[in-house]
């Protein structure tokens, strides 16, 4: 574990944004994009595993055993760590992304300062679409901190895993992490429209029931921002439309249509002058024109539109960089914003036993009787009166 640590240490150092590692096969790392091995690091597959067994908490294991693949996100040597495990050839490979223990500022991250105009949306939908690795996870953050420190709201997010960790200031933050708090992004959405929001974020849109759900939310007078793997503005609205039969595409055209309110797509691209990468953004803003492209299913006009919306704030990816990264003097470098920190949020990660999952659990070992149902299981944290009194169900009560 301390060899880990060394590594996620001179990583942040370094400036590195990824770190992969797998059995028998030197370390790798990536750095402004470009890959590079370390011969003189190579772990051993029973090393890879030990690491495995020390990172993550049984029910992470069943869901590698499971699945043969796990997403997690931790602390670590002062900074933030999300890390993908998944089985290979070789055997377990780690695939590690390193974040910063703050959230980085719309500023910090070098994008467009039009961005802060979505903290000041009520409703529709916002999405932040681009390929795996280009920093869409952080550019939403970056968003939520914008509106917690701005405006009064309750936030709630749903993730796969919880990557940054929101401390409430103005507004107030509630984080669900896919597996430890739903079992699933439908369960997620349909819940949290009981759950009063002002704003709802969405991890990611793959299935298209989870796609039908947050268009229904936004259509509900929420602000829902989403993110999704789109490499331009007509993929994300074509995987939108077609993600329900043909005979309600036109029904999910219109409900689009009527609750869009950005498309942001997102890449990166190394600016030489610097010496970095920074995000090359694609801007779409929910105009009537674009909402009625959108509706007539027109999308082979959407380029023109972006064009044509230039006063409207809207940008290609072309004329971003010709006209905003390339005039643009003032940009702060990958280190600077992804220093090592700790972490901003104090609050305590706790999971209450009345929601533990049942194979971790140990079971009472009072006789039931008659009146009691079947109790609870739990982690150790309660002793057994209190769990007694808490969680036993007197089926009488109820009847009375």
């Amino acid at each position: 574990m301390k060899r880990f640590e060394n590594i996620i240490s001179s990583a942040v150092k370094e400036s590195m944004s990824d770190i992969y590692i797998t059995g028998g096969h030197p370390m790798v790392s990536r750095k402004n994009g470009v890959i590079q091995f370390y011969t003189v690091s190579t772990w051993t597959h029973k090393e890879v595993d030990d690491l495995v067994r020390k990172l993550l908490n049984p029910r992470q294991l069943a869901t590698l055993r499971q699945r043969k693949s796990v997403d997690c996100a931790m602390s670590l040597s002062h900074a933030r760590l999300r890390i993908n495990i998944f089985t290979t050839a070789r055997g377990i490979s780690f695939a590690i992304r390193i974040l910063p223990g703050h959230i980085p500022t719309i500023e910090e991250l070098n994008l467009h300062p039009s961005l802060h105009e979505i903290a000041k949306t009520t409703s529709g939908l916002v999405l932040t679409c681009g390929a795996t690795g280009v920093g869409k996870t952080t550019t939403v953050a970056a968003i939520i901190n914008d509106i917690n420190s701005s405006h009064q709201a309750h936030i709630i997010t749903l993730e796969n895993p919880i990557e940054y960790r929101f401390q409430s200031r103005k507004s107030f933050i509630q984080q669900r992490e896919l597996g430890s708090h739903m079992p699933s992004f439908e369960q997620g959405l349909l819940d949290v429209l009981r759950e009063n929001p002002d704003v709802i974020v969405v991890g990611e849109l793959r299935e298209p029931t989870t796609m039908q759900l947050t268009l229904n939310a936004a259509e509900s007078g929420h602000l829902v921002i989403a993110t999704m793997h789109a490499s331009n503005p007509e993929e994300a609205i074509y995987r939108l439309c077609n993600a329900v039969p043909l005979d309600a595409q036109n029904e999910i055209r219109y409900q689009l249509a009527s609750t869009l309110n950005w498309i942001i797509i997102q890449e990166l691209v190394y600016l030489k002058k610097f010496g970095y990468r920074v995000p090359l953004l694609t801007i779409v803003r929910g105009t009537q024109a674009i909402k009625n492209i959108i509706r007539e299913n027109k999308l082979n006009q959407l380029n023109s539109a972006i064009q044509i919306g230039k006063n409207e704030g809207m940008f290609t990816a072309e004329r971003y960089l010709s006209d905003y990264l390339n005039t643009c003097g003032n940009f702060i470098s990958y280190a600077q914003t992804f220093r090592p920190s700790a972490e901003a949020s104090q609050d305590i990660l706790y999971q209450s036993p009345l929601t533990d999952d049942l194979p971790d659990a140990i079971p009472f070992k009072k006789p039931l009787s008659r009146q009691e149902s079947q109790p609870i299981l739990i982690r150790s944290g309660y002793s057994d009166e209190e769990t007694e009194q808490i969680l036993n169900i007197d089926d009488d009560a109820f009847l009375q």
